[in-house]
């Protein structure tokens, strides 16, 4: 995850390295990836809760963060 930080603030945050090494990847990353991207700018923390069906990946993100 890389997160852009404004006067102290989370203003934005991307996932930069997920794994995409098939379709099912694929499915679950474009589905969870902009909802924990919105989740951290809006919880202005890594305390976001997990996404159901994509728990390897939220737990990637937190690890990240």
């Amino acid at each position: 995850m890389q997160i852009t930080v404004q006067n102290g603030k989370i203003t934005q945050s991307r996932a930069v390295q997920y794994p995409q090494n098939n379709n099912r990847d694929a499915m679950i990353n474009n589905y969870a990836l902009p909802i924990l991207d919105q989740e951290v700018v809006q919880q202005q923390s890594a305390a976001i809760d997990t996404i159901s069906g994509a728990t390897v990946t939220t737990d990637g993100c937190l690890q990240s963060l």
